[in-house]
């Protein structure tokens, strides 16, 4: 054929319904949990307070959910399989207010191409419902029927007239662990909603209308009741509440984590990465505790259409909302450890503004709004009652009544506090032990020291103005070419963290000053040491050049293990290692502490 003859013959046609719901079935609706969820969130929608999902062969064969919600007219049974029908969405604004679950129209219509459809609903008052019968797209039945009030959708043989998605679908065990998933998610979002599981004939799960904590424990285990950490905050921007398991109860796989925004579950894995590494100091690796983690916010403020399956978010300012969640995790966690909160290092505690108001008038630059309205991007500063005396406004006194309990106040009581045994003890001149009120804590005094010293160093390489202490006598070091050589090249680091160093010819160097936690006379082999610990660790840790230099400092000048500490310099480390950043780990990652609670200690002795 000629071009020619081509002219005025279209190449370009639209597709016929039964192809394009085919189509957009294999974006939303990937494997039966996709059935399952869209049928539930509807359900949600609906108001029902009693809602049942039923499968069968893993939702193969069937995936049924029953509800006693408003029920649909029968114009409106057949207009919910229609394309982009929806009752949600009126005009463009409402995309920016989203806060049912479905609403793109699309689902449904998906569904019934790729499956046989049985529908029975029918609202209160009505004298009978409708019964709507669609297999592969094409309506089967459309007639009255008895039923009850609420809605009745089975979905049977799914991708019956698709064989190919079919087959790729997983073994019915890995299938049914998908739907349990999607049926967590929404039984945990709306804890005012009786919900009931069946597969292949038995009831999985039966959760009547009842508190988070019953809720969680009935779905996990009643283990979870007795060792769930409780939340809450609240700013003009955000609300955040939830629940965090104490991290005993980790398992050696993902599936209990779970955040929600305006009642719908949702993923966004940047934010599941800082909450998950909080708990590090009471996990091991590969470990994942359980934390269910609700945010109420604006609806204009987050994107739910961004994701075919609607389960990634973006929030218009996701430094703000990062920060908040770290904040308010780590303070419950902080606080059901007992964990004295001496270091402000989180946002919140250093007056950081998150209202509404001041959000709205930024540009939507997360990181740009954050320095516009947090205290500005200079080196957050960790005050303790030891290096800046009552004026951080938590003395000795206020610390030991957090880590301790409650201080008497009658004669008799403080009489007995003066003589009470000491409150830190050193085993093997290696760990300091200390009673919490709710069990033992162990600290390795050389770890958290490495701790201590590294986020102090990274501090003073970014102070204008170090802090040096000036040697009475200049101290000249010989060093090799190739020590000299990465001297020359980490010179600009090591002067701001307060060492005075020139370079003569040579091979050698004259110290003139050096940081305030190096002993007067050490410093030659203090910096001689430094630099051989950085090559080995520019060999195997992929980290800036101050970082590796702030670890190779730490680790020399760190209080070493077998080294005999005074109750006094006890209390000083620990006061200092919770006013770190970072508290739990030392700067390569290994433990500072560890905890101990009673029951597991009475446990031991049983």
């Amino acid at each position: 054929m000629n071009q020619t003859e081509d002219k005025g013959q279209s190449i370009i046609h639209t597709m016929p319904p039964e192809l394009s719901n085919k189509i957009a079935a294999g974006e939303v609706i990937q494997r039966p949990a996709s059935v399952a969820k869209e049928l539930l969130d509807n359900a949600v929608d609906a108001g029902a307070d009693k809602i049942k999902l039923i499968v069968q062969q893993a939702g193969r064969t069937l995936i049924q959910v029953i509800d006693n919600g408003s029920g649909m007219t029968p114009e409106d049974a057949r207009l919910c399989f229609e394309r982009h029908a929806t009752s949600k969405i009126q005009s463009v604004e409402d995309l920016f207010r989203i806060r049912t679950m479905g609403f793109r129209g699309e689902a449904m219509a998906s569904i019934a191409s790729i499956s046989q459809v049985e529908m029975k609903t029918k609202r209160m008052g009505d004298e009978s419902g409708i019964l709507l019968e669609i297999w592969g797209g094409g309506e089967k039945r459309f007639e009255p029927v008895a039923t009850d009030d609420g809605t009745s959708v089975a979905i049977r043989n799914l991708f019956y007239n698709v064989p190919a998605r079919r087959q790729f679908l997983k073994t019915d065990a890995t299938e049914l662990k998908h739907i349990i998933r999607v049926f967590q998610n929404i039984a945990l979002a709306n804890t005012d909603i009786e919900f009931e599981l069946h597969a292949d004939g038995d009831r999985i799960y039966h959760l009547p209308n009842q508190e988070l904590k019953q809720r969680v424990a009935d779905i996990f285990g009643k283990q979870y009741r007795a060792s769930l950490i409780p939340f809450s905050e609240e700013t003009s921007y955000v609300k955040i509440h939830g629940l965090l398991a104490d991290p005993k109860l980790a398992k050696k796989s993902r599936g209990e984590q779970f955040l929600f925004v305006n009642g719908r579950p949702f993923q966004h894995r940047y934010l599941s990465y800082v909450i998950l590494s909080l708990y590090d100091a009471w996990t091991k690796q590969n470990e994942y505790p359980f934390y269910a983690i609700y945010l109420e916010i604006e609806p204009s403020q987050v994107d739910v259409n961004v994701h075919p399956a609607k389960m990634e978010v973006k929030f218009d300012d996701e430094r703000s909302i990062t920060q908040l969640v770290r904040s308010v995790v780590k303070k419950a966690l902080n606080e059901h450890f007992v964990v004295p909160d001496v270091g402000k290092s989180d946002f919140m505690e250093n007056d950081f503004d998150l209202s509404f108001d001041q959000i709205g008038q930024s540009d939507n630059t997360g990181s740009q709004h954050f320095q516009q309205r947090g205290r500005p991007s200079e080196p957050v500063q960790f005050p303790s009652r030891i290096n800046f005396g009552k004026s951080s406004g938590q003395d000795g006194d206020e610390s030991a009544r957090q880590l301790y309990g409650e201080a008497e106040q009658n004669e008799e009581s403080k009489s007995r506090s003066a003589s009470r045994d000491k409150t830190f003890w050193q085993l093997h001149n290696r760990y300091i032990l200390t009673q919490t009120r709710t069990g033992l804590t162990v600290i390795d005094q050389h770890a958290a020291h490495k701790r201590i010293i590294y986020e102090n160093t990274l501090s003073a390489t970014e102070e204008s103005l170090p802090f040096t202490q000036q040697l009475l006598f200049a101290r000249t070091i010989e060093l090799s070419a190739s020590e000299f050589s990465l001297l020359e090249e980490l010179l600009p680091i090591i002067q701001r963290m307060g060492f005075s160093i020139d370079l003569l010819s040579g091979n050698t160097a004259i110290i003139n000053g050096v940081p305030a936690d190096i002993d007067i006379g050490d410093e030659r082999q203090v910096l001689r040491d430094m630099l051989h610990q950085y090559r080995d660790l520019d060999k195997t840790l992929k980290l800036e050049a101050r970082e590796k230099v702030a670890i190779a400092f730490a680790s020399r000048t760190a209080i070493p293990r077998g080294k005999r500490l005074t109750e006094q310099e006890m209390e000083l480390l620990i006061d200092q290692l919770f006013a770190c950043e970072e508290p739990y780990k030392d700067p390569l990652q290994h433990p500072t502490l560890m905890y101990m609670s009673m029951e597991e200690i009475m446990r031991r002795f049983r």
